[in-house]
Protein backbone atom coordinates (compact mmCIF):
# COMPACT_ATOMS: atom_id res chain seq x y z
CA UNK A 1 0.00 0.00 0.00
CA UNK A 2 1.00 3.68 -0.78
CA UNK A 3 2.29 5.81 1.98
CA UNK A 4 -0.16 8.40 2.30
CA UNK A 5 1.36 12.34 2.68
CA UNK A 6 -0.37 15.55 3.31
CA UNK A 7 1.10 18.40 2.52
CA UNK A 8 0.07 21.97 4.68
CA UNK A 9 1.52 25.17 3.12
CA UNK A 10 -0.63 28.83 2.07
CA UNK A 11 1.92 29.29 -0.46
CA UNK A 12 0.69 27.76 -3.89
CA UNK A 13 4.34 27.64 -5.34
CA UNK A 14 5.28 25.05 -2.31
CA UNK A 15 2.34 23.00 -2.71
CA UNK A 16 2.60 22.51 -6.58
CA UNK A 17 6.06 22.04 -5.68
CA UNK A 18 5.37 18.85 -3.32
CA UNK A 19 3.00 17.47 -5.25
CA UNK A 20 5.17 17.38 -8.49
CA UNK A 21 8.56 16.36 -6.53
CA UNK A 22 6.16 13.80 -4.31
CA UNK A 23 3.54 12.82 -7.30
CA UNK A 24 6.38 11.29 -8.99
CA UNK A 25 6.88 8.21 -6.77
CA UNK A 26 5.01 5.63 -5.07
CA UNK A 27 3.18 7.93 -2.61
CA UNK A 28 -0.52 8.68 -2.13
CA UNK A 29 0.12 12.88 -2.01
CA UNK A 30 -2.90 15.15 -1.07
CA UNK A 31 -2.47 19.03 -0.49
CA UNK A 32 -4.55 21.80 1.29
CA UNK A 33 -3.40 25.14 2.25
CA UNK A 34 -5.29 26.01 5.87
CA UNK A 35 -4.02 24.50 8.88
CA UNK A 36 -7.72 24.06 9.97
CA UNK A 37 -8.23 21.92 6.91
CA UNK A 38 -5.35 19.91 7.54
CA UNK A 39 -6.48 19.13 10.99
CA UNK A 40 -9.99 18.37 9.58
CA UNK A 41 -8.52 15.51 6.90
CA UNK A 42 -5.92 14.68 9.65
CA UNK A 43 -8.67 13.16 12.12
CA UNK A 44 -11.13 11.87 9.15
CA UNK A 45 -8.07 9.73 7.20
CA UNK A 46 -5.09 7.95 7.76
CA UNK A 47 -1.17 9.92 7.11
CA UNK A 48 2.03 8.74 7.31
CA UNK A 49 3.82 11.64 6.52
CA UNK A 50 2.95 15.52 7.19
CA UNK A 51 4.92 18.41 5.39
CA UNK A 52 3.80 21.55 7.26
CA UNK A 53 4.73 24.68 6.72
CA UNK A 54 5.36 26.75 10.15
CA UNK A 55 4.16 30.69 8.91
CA UNK A 56 0.62 30.42 8.07
CA UNK A 57 -2.63 32.65 8.67
CA UNK A 58 -5.16 31.86 11.21
CA UNK A 59 -3.62 29.02 12.64
CA UNK A 60 0.34 28.70 12.47
CA UNK A 61 2.46 25.02 11.60
CA UNK A 62 3.46 24.98 15.34
CA UNK A 63 -0.24 25.03 16.87
CA UNK A 64 -0.93 22.57 13.70
CA UNK A 65 2.20 20.40 15.42
CA UNK A 66 1.24 20.36 18.84
CA UNK A 67 -2.62 19.16 18.27
CA UNK A 68 -1.53 16.73 15.50
CA UNK A 69 0.73 15.10 18.10
CA UNK A 70 -1.58 15.52 20.62
CA UNK A 71 -4.35 13.27 18.63
CA UNK A 72 -2.32 11.27 16.07
CA UNK A 73 1.04 10.70 17.69
CA UNK A 74 1.82 8.16 14.95
CA UNK A 75 1.87 11.02 12.20
CA UNK A 76 5.41 12.02 11.43
CA UNK A 77 5.39 15.26 10.79
CA UNK A 78 8.03 17.29 8.60
CA UNK A 79 8.04 21.38 9.04
CA UNK A 80 9.00 23.48 6.09
CA UNK A 81 10.57 27.23 7.51
CA UNK A 82 12.07 30.50 5.92
CA UNK A 83 15.85 30.61 6.83
CA UNK A 84 14.62 33.36 9.58
CA UNK A 85 12.40 30.58 11.42
CA UNK A 86 15.51 28.00 11.82
CA UNK A 87 15.56 28.44 15.78
CA UNK A 88 11.40 28.03 15.75
CA UNK A 89 12.43 24.83 13.35
CA UNK A 90 14.54 22.91 15.97
CA UNK A 91 11.82 23.88 18.42
CA UNK A 92 9.55 22.20 16.64
CA UNK A 93 11.32 18.90 16.77
CA UNK A 94 11.62 19.40 20.58
CA UNK A 95 7.74 19.13 20.36
CA UNK A 96 7.60 16.04 18.19
CA UNK A 97 8.78 17.17 14.59
CA UNK A 98 10.41 14.29 12.99
CA UNK A 99 12.89 16.97 10.95
CA UNK A 100 12.61 20.59 8.86
CA UNK A 101 13.17 21.16 6.04
CA UNK A 102 14.66 25.46 5.18
CA UNK A 103 13.22 26.82 2.15
CA UNK A 104 14.14 27.26 -1.04
CA UNK A 105 14.61 23.38 -0.81
CA UNK A 106 15.53 21.26 -4.10
CA UNK A 107 13.60 17.88 -4.80
CA UNK A 108 16.36 15.67 -3.56
CA UNK A 109 16.15 17.03 -0.11
CA UNK A 110 12.73 16.49 -0.13
CA UNK A 111 12.61 12.82 -0.95
CA UNK A 112 15.16 12.29 1.24
CA UNK A 113 13.31 13.59 4.62
CA UNK A 114 10.37 12.25 3.50
CA UNK A 115 11.94 8.50 2.89
CA UNK A 116 13.84 8.55 6.40
CA UNK A 117 10.47 9.28 7.96
CA UNK A 118 8.97 6.36 6.32
CA UNK A 119 11.87 4.00 6.88
CA UNK A 120 11.78 5.33 10.68
CA UNK A 121 8.03 4.65 10.73
CA UNK A 122 8.71 0.80 9.15
CA UNK A 123 10.80 0.09 11.91
CA UNK A 124 8.75 0.89 14.51
CA UNK A 125 5.75 -1.04 12.86
CA UNK A 126 8.26 -3.66 12.40
CA UNK A 127 9.14 -4.01 16.09
CA UNK A 128 5.75 -3.29 17.30
CA UNK A 129 4.53 -6.39 15.34
CA UNK A 130 7.73 -8.56 16.98
CA UNK A 131 6.50 -7.17 20.36
CA UNK A 132 2.97 -8.76 19.36
CA UNK A 133 3.65 -11.93 17.92
CA UNK A 134 5.94 -12.43 21.18
CA UNK A 135 3.33 -11.02 24.01
CA UNK A 136 0.93 -13.33 22.19
CA UNK A 137 2.66 -16.53 22.21
CA UNK A 138 3.37 -15.90 25.90
CA UNK A 139 -0.58 -15.87 26.39
CA UNK A 140 -1.79 -18.47 28.65
CA UNK A 141 -4.37 -20.18 26.40
CA UNK A 142 -1.25 -20.81 24.03
CA UNK A 143 0.33 -22.62 26.46
CA UNK A 144 -0.58 -26.55 26.25
CA UNK A 145 -2.05 -28.11 29.18
CA UNK A 146 -5.79 -29.32 29.77
CA UNK A 147 -4.90 -31.23 32.42
CA UNK A 148 -6.36 -30.38 35.80
CA UNK A 149 -2.53 -29.89 37.60
CA UNK A 150 -1.79 -27.06 34.69
CA UNK A 151 -5.07 -25.81 34.91
CA UNK A 152 -4.51 -24.76 38.76
CA UNK A 153 -0.81 -23.40 37.50
CA UNK A 154 -2.26 -21.25 35.24
CA UNK A 155 -4.79 -19.98 37.66
CA UNK A 156 -1.69 -18.60 39.73
CA UNK A 157 -0.31 -17.09 36.84
CA UNK A 158 -3.17 -15.55 36.48
CA UNK A 159 -3.23 -13.91 39.80
CA UNK A 160 -0.09 -12.98 40.04
CA UNK A 161 0.90 -11.89 36.22
CA UNK A 162 -0.64 -8.45 37.25
CA UNK A 163 1.24 -7.94 40.41
CA UNK A 164 5.22 -7.04 40.98
CA UNK A 165 5.09 -10.09 43.30
CA UNK A 166 8.41 -11.83 43.22
CA UNK A 167 7.84 -15.34 42.36
CA UNK A 168 9.61 -18.61 43.00
CA UNK A 169 9.19 -21.70 40.33
CA UNK A 170 9.71 -25.44 41.25
CA UNK A 171 10.37 -28.25 39.23
CA UNK A 172 11.92 -31.11 37.65
CA UNK A 173 14.16 -29.59 34.75
CA UNK A 174 12.66 -29.67 31.15
CA UNK A 175 8.95 -28.73 33.04
CA UNK A 176 8.77 -25.47 31.21
CA UNK A 177 9.95 -23.13 33.74
CA UNK A 178 11.16 -20.66 31.64
CA UNK A 179 7.64 -20.85 29.54
CA UNK A 180 5.74 -20.07 32.54
CA UNK A 181 8.32 -17.58 33.38
CA UNK A 182 7.71 -15.53 30.28
CA UNK A 183 4.06 -15.99 30.37
CA UNK A 184 3.92 -14.08 33.82
CA UNK A 185 6.24 -11.42 32.33
CA UNK A 186 4.13 -11.23 28.94
CA UNK A 187 0.68 -10.96 31.17
CA UNK A 188 1.88 -8.00 33.39
CA UNK A 189 2.25 -4.52 33.37
CA UNK A 190 6.11 -4.99 32.47
CA UNK A 191 5.45 -6.74 29.38
CA UNK A 192 6.49 -3.78 27.20
CA UNK A 193 10.05 -3.92 28.86
CA UNK A 194 13.01 -6.12 29.10
CA UNK A 195 12.62 -10.06 30.04
CA UNK A 196 16.01 -10.99 31.11
CA UNK A 197 17.10 -15.01 31.52
CA UNK A 198 20.46 -15.99 33.39
CA UNK A 199 20.86 -19.10 33.88
CA UNK A 200 22.78 -19.23 36.70
CA UNK A 201 23.66 -22.92 36.20
CA UNK A 202 26.13 -22.01 33.23
CA UNK A 203 28.43 -19.26 35.23
CA UNK A 204 30.84 -19.32 37.54
CA UNK A 205 31.00 -17.05 40.67
CA UNK A 206 33.07 -14.42 39.13
CA UNK A 207 31.41 -14.18 36.15
CA UNK A 208 27.82 -14.42 37.58
CA UNK A 209 28.64 -11.30 39.42
CA UNK A 210 30.18 -9.59 36.62
CA UNK A 211 27.01 -10.51 34.63
CA UNK A 212 24.70 -9.67 36.65
CA UNK A 213 26.25 -6.37 38.62
CA UNK A 214 27.84 -5.06 35.53
CA UNK A 215 31.70 -3.59 35.89
CA UNK A 216 33.76 -0.75 35.26
CA UNK A 217 36.57 -0.37 32.65
CA UNK A 218 39.49 -1.71 34.77
CA UNK A 219 37.44 -3.53 37.37
CA UNK A 220 39.81 -6.61 37.10
CA UNK A 221 42.32 -8.41 34.37
CA UNK A 222 40.63 -8.05 30.81
CA UNK A 223 37.66 -5.50 31.58
CA UNK A 224 38.22 -3.32 29.07
CA UNK A 225 35.09 -1.30 28.87
CA UNK A 226 32.30 -0.67 31.19
CA UNK A 227 29.53 -3.29 30.53
CA UNK A 228 25.82 -3.37 32.17
CA UNK A 229 24.77 -5.61 34.12
CA UNK A 230 21.53 -7.61 34.27
CA UNK A 231 20.03 -5.52 36.93
CA UNK A 232 20.30 -2.32 34.47
CA UNK A 233 19.58 -4.17 31.45
CA UNK A 234 16.24 -5.43 33.15
CA UNK A 235 15.24 -2.44 34.52
CA UNK A 236 11.08 -1.62 34.21
CA UNK A 237 11.13 -5.05 33.09
CA UNK A 238 11.49 -8.84 34.64
CA UNK A 239 14.86 -10.48 35.25
CA UNK A 240 14.72 -14.09 35.39
CA UNK A 241 17.30 -16.17 37.37
CA UNK A 242 17.04 -19.81 36.29
CA UNK A 243 18.46 -22.63 38.85
CA UNK A 244 19.27 -19.89 41.32
CA UNK A 245 19.63 -22.64 43.76
CA UNK A 246 23.39 -23.11 42.05
CA UNK A 247 24.31 -19.70 43.16
CA UNK A 248 26.68 -19.47 45.81
CA UNK A 249 26.70 -18.04 49.04
CA UNK A 250 28.44 -15.12 48.47
CA UNK A 251 26.56 -14.13 45.74
CA UNK A 252 23.18 -15.07 47.54
CA UNK A 253 24.02 -12.15 49.95
CA UNK A 254 24.63 -9.84 47.49
CA UNK A 255 21.22 -10.34 45.60
CA UNK A 256 19.67 -10.37 48.84
CA UNK A 257 21.23 -6.60 49.30
CA UNK A 258 20.10 -5.90 45.71
CA UNK A 259 16.05 -7.50 46.23
CA UNK A 260 16.03 -5.27 49.73
CA UNK A 261 17.90 -1.72 48.83
CA UNK A 262 16.37 -2.29 45.65
CA UNK A 263 20.11 -0.67 44.33
CA UNK A 264 23.42 -2.17 43.30
CA UNK A 265 27.10 -1.29 42.45
CA UNK A 266 29.00 -2.23 39.28
CA UNK A 267 31.94 -3.85 39.95
CA UNK A 268 34.35 -1.64 40.67
CA UNK A 269 32.68 1.36 40.61
CA UNK A 270 32.00 3.49 43.69
CA UNK A 271 28.47 4.87 42.76
CA UNK A 272 25.30 3.34 43.56
CA UNK A 273 22.43 2.71 40.58
CA UNK A 274 18.85 2.11 41.43
CA UNK A 275 17.24 -0.99 40.62
CA UNK A 276 13.50 -1.37 39.55
CA UNK A 277 13.00 -4.63 38.12
CA UNK A 278 10.57 -7.86 39.27
CA UNK A 279 12.17 -10.98 39.64
CA UNK A 280 10.95 -14.42 38.61
CA UNK A 281 13.83 -17.43 39.94
CA UNK A 282 12.90 -21.11 39.09
CA UNK A 283 14.87 -24.25 40.79
CA UNK A 284 14.61 -27.99 40.46
CA UNK A 285 16.00 -28.54 44.09
CA UNK A 286 14.30 -28.38 47.30
CA UNK A 287 15.60 -25.08 48.83
CA UNK A 288 13.85 -25.92 52.38
CA UNK A 289 16.38 -28.97 52.25
CA UNK A 290 19.30 -26.68 51.21
CA UNK A 291 17.99 -24.18 53.96
CA UNK A 292 18.09 -26.26 56.35
CA UNK A 293 21.70 -27.98 55.44
CA UNK A 294 23.27 -24.23 55.39
CA UNK A 295 23.88 -24.25 51.71
CA UNK A 296 20.86 -21.57 50.84
CA UNK A 297 20.27 -18.47 52.69
CA UNK A 298 17.07 -18.58 54.68
CA UNK A 299 16.74 -14.87 54.89
CA UNK A 300 17.22 -14.69 50.44
CA UNK A 301 14.52 -18.05 50.52
CA UNK A 302 11.68 -16.20 52.51
CA UNK A 303 12.85 -12.86 50.26
CA UNK A 304 12.03 -15.19 46.62
CA UNK A 305 9.34 -17.44 47.95
CA UNK A 306 6.38 -14.57 48.30
CA UNK A 307 4.57 -16.22 45.49
CA UNK A 308 5.52 -20.41 44.79
CA UNK A 309 4.35 -21.79 41.92
CA UNK A 310 4.85 -25.63 41.34
CA UNK A 311 5.22 -27.09 38.14
CA UNK A 312 4.19 -30.76 37.70
CA UNK A 313 6.35 -33.00 35.82
CA UNK A 314 5.32 -35.01 32.60
CA UNK A 315 4.39 -38.20 34.07
CA UNK A 316 2.14 -36.57 36.71
CA UNK A 317 -0.03 -34.98 33.61
CA UNK A 318 -0.32 -37.83 31.42
CA UNK A 319 -3.62 -36.49 29.84
CA UNK A 320 -1.38 -33.33 28.31
CA UNK A 321 1.19 -36.03 26.48
CA UNK A 322 -1.26 -36.26 23.50
CA UNK A 323 -1.76 -32.27 22.42
CA UNK A 324 2.15 -31.71 23.08
CA UNK A 325 3.06 -34.70 21.25
CA UNK A 326 0.71 -33.08 18.12
CA UNK A 327 1.75 -29.37 18.99
CA UNK A 328 5.53 -30.74 18.21
CA UNK A 329 4.80 -32.81 15.83
CA UNK A 330 3.13 -29.54 13.61
CA UNK A 331 5.95 -27.46 14.51
CA UNK A 332 8.43 -29.60 13.13
CA UNK A 333 6.85 -30.92 10.14
CA UNK A 334 6.64 -27.32 9.33
CA UNK A 335 10.56 -26.67 10.23
CA UNK A 336 11.36 -29.81 8.15
CA UNK A 337 8.83 -28.77 5.15
CA UNK A 338 7.12 -32.37 5.85
CA UNK A 339 3.48 -32.80 5.62
CA UNK A 340 3.01 -35.14 8.41
CA UNK A 341 -0.09 -35.12 10.36
CA UNK A 342 -0.72 -37.95 12.33
CA UNK A 343 0.75 -40.63 15.26
CA UNK A 344 -0.29 -44.03 14.92
CA UNK A 345 -2.16 -45.39 17.85
CA UNK A 346 0.90 -47.97 18.91
CA UNK A 347 3.46 -45.03 18.89
CA UNK A 348 1.03 -43.02 21.17
CA UNK A 349 0.06 -45.55 23.75
CA UNK A 350 4.54 -45.64 24.01
CA UNK A 351 4.49 -41.95 24.47
CA UNK A 352 1.24 -42.08 27.05
CA UNK A 353 3.08 -44.73 29.00
CA UNK A 354 6.80 -43.82 28.94
CA UNK A 355 7.21 -41.89 32.24
CA UNK A 356 9.50 -38.79 30.60
CA UNK A 357 12.59 -37.93 33.20
CA UNK A 358 13.61 -35.30 30.92
CA UNK A 359 9.90 -33.88 30.67
CA UNK A 360 8.25 -31.76 28.09
CA UNK A 361 12.16 -31.28 27.28
CA UNK A 362 12.62 -34.81 26.52
CA UNK A 363 9.10 -35.26 24.71
CA UNK A 364 9.90 -32.26 22.30
CA UNK A 365 13.68 -33.59 21.02
CA UNK A 366 11.86 -37.00 20.67
CA UNK A 367 9.16 -36.03 18.29
CA UNK A 368 11.40 -34.08 17.17
CA UNK A 369 13.79 -36.87 16.04
CA UNK A 370 10.79 -38.59 14.78
CA UNK A 371 9.54 -36.48 12.30
CA UNK A 372 13.38 -36.49 11.10
CA UNK A 373 13.19 -40.76 10.73
CA UNK A 374 9.85 -40.73 9.16
CA UNK A 375 8.85 -41.53 5.49
CA UNK A 376 5.14 -40.80 5.22
CA UNK A 377 2.64 -38.64 7.42
CA UNK A 378 2.66 -40.76 10.37
CA UNK A 379 4.89 -40.92 13.33
CA UNK A 380 5.08 -44.28 14.20
CA UNK A 381 6.62 -47.01 17.47
CA UNK A 382 9.55 -47.33 15.13
CA UNK A 383 10.37 -43.63 14.89
CA UNK A 384 10.49 -43.07 18.77
CA UNK A 385 14.14 -45.07 19.10
CA UNK A 386 14.99 -42.69 21.73
CA UNK A 387 12.66 -44.26 23.94
CA UNK A 388 11.76 -47.18 22.75
CA UNK A 389 15.58 -48.47 24.87
CA UNK A 390 14.09 -46.85 28.11
CA UNK A 391 10.40 -48.91 28.50
CA UNK A 392 10.49 -51.21 31.19
CA UNK A 393 10.27 -54.74 30.08
CA UNK A 394 8.20 -57.58 32.68
CA UNK A 395 9.99 -60.30 30.66
CA UNK A 396 13.32 -59.86 31.99
CA UNK A 397 14.47 -60.85 35.00
CA UNK A 398 15.78 -59.12 38.14
CA UNK A 399 19.41 -60.03 38.95
CA UNK A 400 21.12 -61.18 42.10
CA UNK A 401 25.01 -61.33 41.71
CA UNK A 402 27.09 -58.91 39.16
CA UNK A 403 27.09 -61.96 36.86
CA UNK A 404 23.82 -61.86 36.27
CA UNK A 405 23.06 -58.46 35.78
CA UNK A 406 25.99 -58.31 33.09
CA UNK A 407 24.35 -61.20 31.50
CA UNK A 408 20.80 -59.46 31.13
CA UNK A 409 22.03 -56.26 30.36
CA UNK A 410 23.53 -58.04 27.72
CA UNK A 411 20.12 -60.14 26.83
CA UNK A 412 18.28 -56.41 27.35
CA UNK A 413 20.71 -55.26 24.83
CA UNK A 414 19.79 -57.82 22.36
CA UNK A 415 16.00 -57.52 22.60
CA UNK A 416 16.02 -53.56 22.34
CA UNK A 417 18.09 -53.98 18.78
CA UNK A 418 16.07 -56.97 17.70
CA UNK A 419 12.62 -55.02 18.52
CA UNK A 420 13.69 -52.23 16.53
CA UNK A 421 14.67 -54.29 13.74
CA UNK A 422 11.29 -56.08 13.70
CA UNK A 423 9.28 -52.98 13.68
CA UNK A 424 11.48 -51.44 10.74
CA UNK A 425 10.92 -54.41 8.18
CA UNK A 426 7.25 -54.12 9.46
CA UNK A 427 6.64 -50.53 9.16
CA UNK A 428 8.36 -50.86 5.36
CA UNK A 429 6.38 -53.34 4.17
CA UNK A 430 3.14 -51.23 5.46
CA UNK A 431 4.35 -48.27 3.63
CA UNK A 432 4.77 -49.96 0.75
CA UNK A 433 1.88 -52.09 0.54
CA UNK A 434 3.59 -55.02 1.72
CA UNK A 435 6.08 -55.17 -1.24
CA UNK A 436 9.90 -56.28 -0.50
CA UNK A 437 11.20 -55.12 -3.53
CA UNK A 438 10.00 -51.76 -2.99
CA UNK A 439 10.66 -51.86 0.96
CA UNK A 440 14.12 -52.65 0.52
CA UNK A 441 14.97 -49.90 -2.23
CA UNK A 442 13.06 -46.85 0.08
CA UNK A 443 15.21 -48.40 2.90
CA UNK A 444 18.57 -48.52 0.90
CA UNK A 445 18.64 -52.16 1.61
CA UNK A 446 19.73 -54.56 -0.58
CA UNK A 447 16.71 -56.66 -1.08
CA UNK A 448 18.23 -59.91 -0.14
CA UNK A 449 19.22 -58.12 3.17
CA UNK A 450 15.96 -56.81 3.37
CA UNK A 451 14.67 -60.44 3.20
CA UNK A 452 17.17 -61.93 5.51
CA UNK A 453 15.81 -59.85 8.09
CA UNK A 454 12.42 -60.87 7.09
CA UNK A 455 13.80 -64.20 7.34
CA UNK A 456 15.43 -63.69 11.11
CA UNK A 457 12.18 -62.41 12.29
CA UNK A 458 10.03 -65.13 10.46
CA UNK A 459 8.03 -62.45 8.58
CA UNK A 460 6.09 -63.76 6.03
CA UNK A 461 3.93 -61.67 3.65
CA UNK A 462 0.65 -64.24 2.19
CA UNK A 463 -0.95 -63.72 -0.85
CA UNK A 464 -0.03 -61.67 -3.97
CA UNK A 465 -1.66 -58.40 -3.40
CA UNK A 466 -1.47 -55.51 -1.32
CA UNK A 467 -2.65 -54.91 2.42
CA UNK A 468 -1.98 -58.75 3.25
CA UNK A 469 -1.24 -59.92 6.44
CA UNK A 470 1.99 -60.26 7.86
CA UNK A 471 2.86 -63.46 9.98
CA UNK A 472 5.34 -63.09 13.11
CA UNK A 473 6.95 -65.67 14.93
CA UNK A 474 5.98 -65.28 18.69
Amino acid sequence: MSARILVVDDEEIVVQSCLRILGSGDYDVEAVQDGWEALRKIDENDYDVLILDIMMPEIDGMEVLQRVKETHPDVDVIMVTGHSQIETAVRSMKLGAFDYLPKPFDPDELELVVERALERRRLLQENLNLKTEVSSKYRFENIIGSSPQMQSVFRLIAKCAPTNSTVLLQGESGTGKELIARAIHYNSLRKDNPFVPVDCNSLNESLLESEMFGHVKGAFTGAMANKKGLFEVANNGTLFLDEIGNISLSIQAKLLRVIQEREFKAVGDTRTQGANFRLITATNKDLKAMVADGSFREDLFYRINIFPIQIPPLRERRDDIPPLAFHFLNVFAADLDKKMTDISADAMNLLTNYDWPGNVRELENTIQRAVILATDKTIRQAHLVSIIDMMPRLDIEVPRTGDELKRIKKVAREKSVENIEKLFVIEALKRNAWNVTKSAEETGMQRANFQALMKKYNIRIRGNEAGHDVSEAS
